[in-house]
Order: structure tokens, then C-alpha cells, then sequence
């Protein structure tokens, strides 16, 4: 099974591809969020793992507007707790480091200890990436923040573990592809929608749900870029599009929109927190 994520080899995203489907499937790394969408709707891939929140930084923006306009369905989710080590080259001190590279968020997550540590950083596209540019590179006063894991592909050296400034540190992991998957005992539902800017509307528009014992689990909202404020919405909730109360809460919402997309229903993962 070829399942696409973004990043490099070694990257988050890519273990949480080898967490949900085991060593036998066939990670397939794309630069960008977007070129796995692609993967996946020409045929490249069977299904493609991106990003959609971080417990501490919040939403990926660019995920939830891809959403929009795919043809894809999500079909599952994935959580995983996010452990950043500080990553040199063979045989450096951290007392040698002046800059440090990573993803955005991951600089994000790590902002207060690399504050404290008087780093400059630089933004790339990917975590693991940042690694082997600094393997490339050859750099002895630059580092990496990134997985363990990523540190063991490159053969690179840890400086510290568990950077991160908040120790709950998870990211959720959509499942995108072309067919439904088989239901669990429980569900979780993915839709969006646009409402009228008219007082009340979200209001009445949530109100489909709340009559009917319908728990929401994640609201979010994104500019339509087609009318200055206005907004699509995003949400997440418990249930399946095959239930009846919740099939009731769509005919209900349908009425009170612009535009209604159902994502897809899948099996709801089910985490404890360490």
C-alpha cells in the first residue's frame, strides 16, 4: 500500500503513517501538502497522511483549504505525541550552536527554549529536511530540531531531547483518499459549510446538532476569498452520515446554508494522553 506525506524520510508525518499502517506499507514523501493531494487523486498513491492541528500551535491552514476544493474523502485520523531533539552533526557541543533550523511550527514549539538558548533559526519546509540540509551542509554551529528518528536515518547526533516548551504535545493527522472506509462503533464526521452573514446564523446553523445530542468536537472557520468576511466553516463531529439523527442534523443545516460539503464519516480514533 503507497500511502503519500509531506516531508522528507524521517519526518512526523511519515511516522505517523509507519504508527497507523505498519512497517509493510510504502511511505511515499512529497515536498508539499499539496502535491499529496495530488498523489492521491491521480492514482499514485492508494492514500495520503497530511496534517490538520497541533495541540499548541493550532490549525494548518493550508490542509483545511485544500479540503475545499478536493474530490478526496477523509477517511481517518491519526494523533501523535510530537518529541523534538536538537540534532548536530557527528561529534558537535551544543555549546558550538548559534543557529538552528526546522518547519515554522516546530520553531513554534520550541520558541521558549530557543530563546533561552540565544539561537537564531530559519524556516524550511519540513523537519527531517532540516536535517539533511544540515548533513549537506556540513555545518558544525548549526543544528536541527526534528525526530529521534530522523536524527538515526541521517546519522546524526542528538544535543538534547524533549525541546519542546509544552510537554502535551500532539498533532492530528488526517487520512485522505478515494473510498469510504468501513465504520467502527465510533464515528467521527467531517463537513463544511457557509452560512449568510446575517446575526445568528452560526447560531442557528449549530443548533441542527445540539437538538439532536450531536457532540461537536472542532469548529474553524476560513475566508471564502470570494466575498471580503465571509467565511467557510469547518467542523468536526461524533457520528456517522450513516446514522439516522445525524442524517436528520443535515437536512436541518442544508436549509439554513449557502453551501454544504460532507468530507466523509470515519472510524474515530480513541487517544490517552501521556
Amino acid at each position: 500500500m503507497k500511502i503519500a506525506f509531506q516531508g522528507e524520510k524521517g519526518s512526523y508525518s511519515e511516522e505517523a503513517v509507519i504508527k497507523r499502517f505498519g512497517k509493510e506499507a510504502e511511505p511515499v514523501p512529497k515536498r508539499t501538502i499539496s502535491s499529496v493531494f495530488s498523489a492521491v487523486e491521480i492514482g499514485e498513491t492508494d492514500v495520503g497522511v497530511v496534517p490538520i492541528e497541533n495541540s499548541i500551535e493550532g490549525s494548518v491552514t493550508e490542509t483545511y483549504d485544500l479540503l475545499l476544493t478536493t474530490s478526496l474523502k477523509v477517511i481517518g485520523e491519526i494523533y501523535l505525541k510530537i518529541v523534538h531533539c536538537l540534532i548536530g552533526l557527528p561529534g558537535s557541543d551544543i555549546r558550538m550552536i548559534k543557529r538552528v533550523y526546522s518547519h515554522p511550527q516546530a520553531i513554534s514549539q520550541c520558541k521558549g527554549y530557543i530563546a533561552s538558548m540565544g539561537f537564531d533559526y530559519i524556516s524550511i519546509y519540513d523537519t527531517a529536511g532540516a536535517v539533511k540540509l544540515l548533513k549537506e551542509s556540513g555545518d558544525m554551529t548549526s543544528a536541527a530540531i526534528a525526530s529521534e528518528r530522523a536524527a538515526e536515518i541521517y546519522g546524526m547526533q542528538i544535543l538534547a531531547r524533549g525541546i519542546e516548551d509544552y510537554g502535551r504535545n500532539y498533532t492530528r493527522f488526517l487520512i485522505i483518499g478515494k473510498n469510504s472506509p468501513p465504520l467502527a462503533e465510533r464515528n467521527k464526521t467531517t463537513i463544511i459549510f457557509t452560512l449568510t452573514h446575517v446575526p445568528g446564523s452560526l447560531y442557528h446553523a449549530l443548533g441542527a446538532f445540539a437538538l439532536r445530542g450531536i457532540n461537536l468536537t472542532k469548529i474553524e472557520s476560513r475566508p471564502t476569498r470570494s466575498r471580503p468576511w465571509q467565511y467557510n466553516f469547518y467542523l468536526d463531529f461524533e457520528g456517522s452520515i450513516e446514522e439516522e439523527h445525524v442524517k436528520d442534523a443535515l437536512a436541518e443545516l442544508s436549509t439554513k446554508t449557502l453551501f454544504l460539503k460532507v468530507l466523509g464519516s470515519y472510524p474515530m480514533e480513541l487517544i490517552e494522553y501521556e
